[in-house]
C-alpha cells in the first residue's frame, strides 16, 4: 500500500501525458496531415524513373493551340483578345502613320490645306510633305540651330529666332532674307502676312515698347509703352485685325484681367480670366478666344474656356469647356469644331508646372463649339505626348508632333 501510494501520483502524471500526446496526434492527423494520393497512370502510359511520362504506341495526340509568335496557350485559360486598330478615327485605338524621321520644329498646315511643312532640326532645312508623303525641301538654304519659328498666315514666310538673339525674316517664295534687330522678340504676323507685331526690349526699361512694322522690319512704329511689364504682354494679331496684342493684370490669386491692344489706341473692353498661366488661340473669325488657365478649383490643372472677344461683346458668353488641357494642344477645324489632345491623367499642379505632363499619354477629342458636346475620336496606337496639332482643311487628316521624339505623325479622321 505504501508503495502504491508513493508512486500513485507519478503514474497519474504519466497517464495524463500519454493521453495528451495521443489526442494531439489524433487532431494533427485529422486536420493537418494531408493524404498523399497516388493517381493511377492512364492506360497505355509508361514511365521511366527520372523521366516524364511518354505516350504509348498509337496513343491519342493532344492538340495545343499557339498564340502569336508560337507561344502555347494553355487550354481552359481565357486569353485577352488583341485590340483592334482602326485605320480611321472611330473613337477607339487608331492607326498612327509616321511622316518623317528625326526631330522637327514648328510644323504648320501648308498652303494647300492638305499637308504640313516644318523645320528639320537635323539638317537645318525646311520641308513640305507632298501628296505622296515625301518630304520635299522648301529651299536649298540651310538654317543652322534655329530656336523658334513664327509662320506667317500665308505659310510662305517666317521669322526665325536663334539662341544668340539673332532674328531673320525669310520669304520662301522669293528666297529673300532680312535681318531684324536683336532686341526685338515675341513676333506675330498680320492676317495678310504683310506686317509684324513685336516687342522691342531695350536694356533700359524706359525704352521698351510694343511696336508694329512691315514684314521686313521696315516702317516700325511704337504702339504702347510696356516698360517693366513686357512679360505680361503677348503679341497676338487677331484674324479680324481688331487687336494685335494682349496684356494681363492680376486681380487676385485665382483671377486675371485680360486687355486687348489695338493698332490705333482703341479703348477695348477687358475680360476676366478664371485663373493664371494663360495660353490662348483665336477662332478663325477672330470673334472668340480659346484660352486655358489654372486655379484652385481645377486643382491647379489647366482648363479650357471660350469667350467672346470682339467689339462690345468682349467678355460675354464665357463658357467652361470642362476639359483639362492646354490651349496650345488644340486646333480649330473650320468655325465649329475644336480638336484637342487631352492627357489621359494629370496630377494636381500641372498648370503651375507644365513639365509634369511631359511624359503623359494623350487621347484626341473633338468639341462642337455650338453645342458644347465632346467626343473621344481617337486613342493613338502607341504612347504619344501630342503637340503642334494641325487638321487639314477638309478635316480628313490630323497631324501632330510627338513631344518626346519631335517627329511628325498623322491620323486619318475619315
Amino acid at each position: 500500500m505504501n508503495f502504491l501510494a508513493k508512486y500513485k501520483k507519478i503514474f497519474l502524471i504519466i497517464g495524463f501525458l500519454a493521453v495528451v500526446v495521443l489526442l494531439g496526434y489524433s487532431i494533427y492527423k485529422l486536420f493537418f496531415k494531408q493524404a498523399v494520393i497516388i493517381a493511377p497512370l492512364p492506360t497505355g502510359t509508361t514511365t521511366i524513373p527520372g523521366e516524364l511520362p511518354t505516350s504509348g504506341i498509337g496513343g491519342q495526340q493532344i492538340s495545343t493551340t499557339t498564340g502569336p509568335g508560337g507561344v502555347p496557350i494553355s487550354p481552359g485559360i481565357p486569353q485577352t483578345p488583341t485590340p483592334t486598330v482602326s485605320p480611321t478615327a472611330q473613337g477607339g485605338i487608331t492607326k498612327v502613320t509616321s511622316l518623317n524621321s528625326g526631330p522637327s520644329l514648328a510644323s504648320i498646315l501648308s498652303a494647300d490645306g492638305q499637308s504640313v511643312q516644318y523645320y528639320n532640326k537635323t539638317d537645318g532645312k525646311f520641308y513640305k510633305i507632298d501628296k505622296n508623303g515625301e518630304a520635299v525641301p522648301m529651299s536649298d538654304k540651310i538654317f543652322h540651330n534655329v530656336d523658334q519659328v513664327t509662320w506667317a498666315p500665308n505659310t510662305n514666310k517666317a521669322v526665325l529666332e536663334y539662341p544668340d538673339g539673332s532674328n531673320i525674316v525669310y520669304d520662301f517664295s522669293t528666297n529673300r532674307q532680312v535681318t531684324l534687330p536683336k532686341h526685338w522678340e515675341g513676333f506675330d504676323f498680320s492676317t495678310d502676312s504683310n506686317q509684324l507685331v513685336s516687342k522691342s526690349i531695350g536694356v533700359d526699361p524706359d525704352n521698351r515698347w510694343l511696336l508694329v512694322s512691315a514684314a521686313d522690319g521696315s516702317k516700325a512704329r511704337a504702339l504702347e509703352f510696356i516698360g517693366e511689364n513686357a512679360d505680361k504682354v503677348t503679341s497676338s494679331w487677331s484674324p479680324n485685325n481688331q487687336s494685335v496684342a494682349m496684356y494681363t493684370k492680376g486681380v487676385d490669386y485665382n483671377r486675371q484681367e485680360l486687355f486687348f491692344v489695338g493698332l490705333n489706341g482703341e479703348n477695348f473692353k477687358s475680360t476676366i480670366v478664371e485663373g493664371r498661366g494663360i495660353e490662348s488661340q483665336w477662332t478663325a473669325k477672330g470673334d472668340k478666344l480659346l484660352y486655358s488657365a489654372y486655379n484652385d478649383s481645377s486643382d491647379l490643372k489647366p482648363k479650357l474656356w471660350l469667350v467672346n472677344a470682339q467689339g462690345d461683346s468682349i467678355g460675354s458668353g464665357r463658357t467652361d469647356l470642362e476639359i483639362n488641357t492646354w490651349a496650345d494642344k488644340c486646333t480649330f477645324g473650320g468655325t465649329q469644331e475644336l480638336y484637342c489632345a487631352v492627357p489621359d491623367s494629370l496630377e494636381r499642379g500641372a498648370g503651375l508646372f507644365p513639365e509634369m505632363a511631359d511624359k503623359t499619354q494623350d487621347s484626341l477629342y473633338r468639341i462642337n463649339l455650338t453645342t458644347g458636346t465632346k467626343q473621344l475620336i481617337a486613342v493613338p496606337d502607341g504612347k504619344y505626348n501630342i503637340s503642334n496639332l494641325v487638321v487639314s482643311k477638309d478635316q480628313g487628316q490630323l497631324f501632330f508632333t510627338d513631344k518626346t521624339t519631335q517627329e511628325i505623325y498623322k491620323i486619318s479622321l475619315k
